[in-house]
């Protein structure tokens, strides 16, 4: 087993270990083996392929990775000439919806910002979070030109925006609240004030549980909820986004 080369990890330079040849023997008469957790298999990482905003799905299934991406995104596998189209353009019906998504993308998250170097000494940042998904989904914001840098010394966020055809911002927003993600309210939600000085609620979580939050009559809902059964359907894992502007008296 140690000299099988199929069995050699050629990313760490590691081959197979053997410590003891009592699990082999007891390994060799398995005949089938069961897993209770995909990420067993898949090894549990993330890739941001396909997303909504507005009434319009963006993204494919099939997208690869490119190898053009500056260093440190990862996990993005996304792209779509209707969507950069789309982007590119602020009259389009969709601009604002677009970016009001990839905004809370990248706002709502416990994401920890590392300075790192390439090996020719490049600056870079990667980012350490607390599940694959939540790294996919800020890295999604990243390369769609909204990208978080680092926390300061009082926990703001601060952003590097650089939307298509406009001048490279970077801005920042006031951490106000924060509810991290757990198992009994399925969803995470933050409170941030942004630098024009909104207070914006803003929850991701599971859609069963995201819908029964919504003001009534949204108009995008029903096609939002198509788009989550195509998505479920082709194997992809989904969750929907929401924000709401509170008033600053209210939240007071």
């Amino acid at each position: 087993m140690q000299c099988d080369h199929m069995m050699y990890d050629v990313e760490k330079d590691i081959p197979c270990a053997v410590q003891s040849s009592n699990l082999n023997e007891e390994l060799g008469m398995v005949h089938y083996i069961f897993s209770d957790k995909t990420g067993t298999l898949t090894q549990n990482i993330m890739e941001f392929k396909m997303f909504s905003a507005g009434n319009i799905s963006y993204g494919t299934k099939n997208s690869k990775h490119k190898e053009s991406y500056e260093p440190g995104i990862t996990n993005v596998c996304f792209e779509d000439m209707t969507f950069d189209a789309h982007y590119s353009n602020p009259d389009h019906a969709n601009y604002q919806s677009i970016c009001d998504l990839i905004d809370c993308l990248g706002l709502c998250h416990t994401v920890i910002a590392e300075k790192k170097k390439t090996k020719e000494e490049q600056d870079y940042i990667a980012y350490n979070a607390s599940s694959p998904d939540e790294l996919a989904l800020v890295n999604g914001a990243r390369y769609l030109g909204f990208a978080f840098r680092e926390r300061d010394e009082e926990g703001d966020m601060i952003i590097d925006v650089s939307r298509p055809g406009q001048k490279k911002e970077v801005k920042k927003y006031k951490l106000l609240n924060l509810i991290e993600f757990d198992s009994a309210r399925k969803r995470m939600t933050v409170v941030v004030k942004t630098p024009e000085g909104k207070i914006i609620v803003i929850c991701k979580g599971a859609d069963s549980i995201i819908e029964k939050r919504l003001k009534p009559g949204q108009k995008n809902l029903s096609v939002t909820q198509e788009f989550l059964e195509g998505y479920a359907t082709i194997g992809l894992r989904t969750l929907l986004i929401a924000k709401k502007e509170l008033d600053p008296v209210w939240y007071e």
